[in-house]
């Protein structure tokens, strides 16, 4: 071996000798300060799991023993039941605001949104379902097209759109997606875009021909196609 090349790995060596003294310098200049970091994410972390053990748990539990009463209501349309809860059972708002740090009470968001659309309280149906959250590829887009409900209700066509479209988009699926581009068909149409109405009804035709909407789309078509040409 010459002695440029032992030279070179002598220097490498050199080096990381350099760098361990350093980071044990390092160390036991801040002895302290590193034992308090640990013991702090060891705290941070015990703490986590026992809040998740000792309170999340028991917490999720007790929310599902209450909501299902509620849920019960909701199903027989009930919907005033369903809310407040009869005396015995919580209702969904009593479960919101009880048991707010639960998924129970996220769900509760959208039975109380729906309950709300249900009884002609628009703007309350608005508020609750624009507080559920859901990555669910059937609930989500419901709950976004029960906001374009609400919206329609209110005679605000250009929201009811944006919820409806999001709808569409959230999940692609042969049960709720042809749905909903019927309904930005309808607002398209109404509101005097024919072309557009039309293209929500190709898509239909397209990609769901086998639904309910996907067989009778087709006159919805030829209804706008004269519109267009008129």
């Amino acid at each position: 071996m010459s002695s440029k090349k032992k030279e070179t790995h002598q220097d490498q060596f050199e080096s990381v000798e350099n760098a361990l003294s350093k980071t044990e310098q390092y160390i036991e200049e801040n002895q302290k300060s590193l034992t308090i970091i640990v013991l702090a994410i060891i705290i941070i972390v015990g703490g986590y799991l026992g809040y998740k053990r000792f309170v999340m748990t028991p917490k999720e539990n007790e929310a599902k023993s209450q909501i299902w009463m509620a849920e019960q209501y909701f199903a027989r349309d009930s919907f005033n039941l369903a809310l407040n809860g009869d005396g015995n059972y919580l209702g969904f708002l009593d479960i919101i605001e009880e048991y707010s740090i639960t998924k129970s009470a996220n769900l509760a968001y959208y039975y109380s949104g729906v309950s709300y659309l249900h009884l002609g309280q628009y703007e309350n149906a608005i508020e609750y379902l624009k507080q559920f959250e859901s990555d669910d590829k059937m609930i989500a887009p419901v709950a976004f097209g029960a906001i374009g409900d609400a919206y329609m209700e209110l005679d605000n066509t250009g929201d009811a759109l944006v919820f409806y479209n999001k709808a569409v988009n959230t999940s692609n699926n042969n049960f709720t997606t042809p749905i909903f581009l019927m309904k930005v068909a309808f607002v398209h149409k109404q509101d005097g875009n024919y072309k557009k109405a039309l293209e929500a009804y190709k898509r239909i035709e397209k990609d769901f021909p086998n639904t309910s909407e996907g067989r009778q789309v087709s006159k919805y078509m030829a209804q706008v196609e004269i519109l267009i040409h008129e």
